[in-house]
């Protein structure tokens, strides 16, 4: 009997590879010159098909990572403590991702750009942790047992009618909010359908942890995952247009011709496979690190590649002009950069936020120096100007 742990190391391993993945398809699909995407070409077309995996597997994952740490908890609804902390997180992940497009020159001008209210991955996530929270409260309110079966609910209602609410505009909402629905203004991501990967992370992770003292979890689960993905990828198509001709109901046939949700759900099933198969391979320490240190590589990568607050970024400087040889050298060293720079933060966190609270502290005392000398000048400047006045006037 295999001895379990209560930390899942190929769950840290998947997101270390999810992110990575991340981090090179964003440097590679934003400098490599277009003369180069040539889709007739297998090298290009299988990077184009794992890069397509990356965003529905770093969904799953997140769902699956924070849904296993806010139930393996013996509190249940608010007494869980794992809520607050979760609703934090939420929120802190929103901050962070409007953050990342705010423009200090901008600001400094007295002006927000529109970028700043465009919607991206942080921001999903966020209020996917949000939202995985409102069902968990919702499941306790009701009978525990349905925590697993709304989770799963949400998954299938949000692919299900992608064909539908993809074609909505949202303009009678203001364009902050419709943001997170629609991609017409410029959002990379949306809440819907998004969310619904996250959803059905965490009710995957509702079933490991139900079942995780199984004797023959791991092959049965193994099983289970390649063939619903296999069947999922190849057969989901031809199942939705058998839907249509046995009901004539078009919708299944608007999910056949554009069935890109439930394939990519069928890759997150070979990938969860795949680690699992492989997971006593997959201690790496600083592989697990790099798992545990996502957000920090985000950010950095954000920065850097893109010019969070300056617009000074690689992107600017070579959008779309690089060659197939600069662009995978560039990813490479990109994404050494990026994950050594987070693990050195995350490393020396504690130290570096000291300082930045007694810079921060600092400036503060001298603002409030500054503030005092200058009232005091103005008192005094005050009370020259109405002797003068009193002067005048005799």
């Amino acid at each position: 009997m295999e001895k379990k742990t209560a930390r899942l190391y190929f769950v840290d391993a998947m997101r270390a590879w999810a992110i990575l993945m991340m981090l090179q398809g964003h440097f590679i699909d934003g400098l490599l010159d277009p003369v180069f995407r040539d889709n007739s070409n297998i090298t290009f077309t299988v990077w184009k098909y794992f890069r397509g995996i990356t965003a529905p597997v770093f969904f799953t994952v997140s769902g699956f990572i924070f849904t296993y740490l806010l139930i393996k908890v013996p509190q249940w609804g608010w007494q869980n403590p794992r809520v607050s902390k979760g609703i934090k997180r939420g929120l802190q992940l929103l901050f962070i991702g409007y953050l990342l497009r705010a423009n200090l020159f901008g600001i400094l001008k007295g002006q927000v750009y529109k970028t700043f209210f465009l919607v991206d991955v942080l921001h999903c996530i966020g209020l996917s942790l949000l939202g995985i929270i409102g069902i968990y409260l919702l499941a306790h309110r009701t009978k525990k047992t349905l925590l697993p079966v709304m989770l799963l609910g949400v998954t299938l209602f949000l692919f299900l009618f992608e064909p539908i609410y993809s074609q909505w505009t949202f303009e009678f909402l203001p364009q902050a909010l419709a943001n997170f629905l629609t991609r017409d203004n410029g959002s990379v991501f949306t809440i819907i359908p998004w969310f619904g990967y996250t959803t059905f992370g965490a009710f995957l992770s509702v079933v490991f942890t139900r079942y995780r003292e199984h004797r023959f979890l791991y092959p049965y689960a193994i099983s289970l995952c390649l063939l619903t993905g296999t069947a999922l990828i190849f057969y989901s198509s031809w199942i939705f247009m058998q839907l249509t001709y046995l009901t004539g109901i078009p919708l299944f046939r608007a999910i056949a011709d554009n069935n890109y949700l439930f394939i990519r759900l069928g890759d997150v099933f070979v990938v969860f496979a795949m680690f699992m198969l492989f997971r006593r391979m997959m201690v790496n320490a600083t592989l697990l690190k790099i798992g545990q240190s996502t957000l920090s590589i985000y950010i950095i990568h954000f920065i850097i590649l893109y010019g969070s607050f300056t617009g000074l970024g690689l992107y600017r400087i070579f959008h779309h002009g690089l060659n197939p040889t600069a662009a995978i050298s560039g990813a490479l060293i990109f994404m050494f950069i990026c994950s050594y720079t987070a693990l050195r933060y995350e490393k020396n966190k504690a130290t570096i936020n000291a300082g930045l609270a007694f810079t921060v502290k600092t400036m503060n005392k001298h603002l409030i120096s500054a503030y005092s000398i200058t009232q005091r000048l103005a008192k005094v400047y005050v009370l020259k100007l109405l002797r003068s006045v009193r002067l005048l006037k005799s």
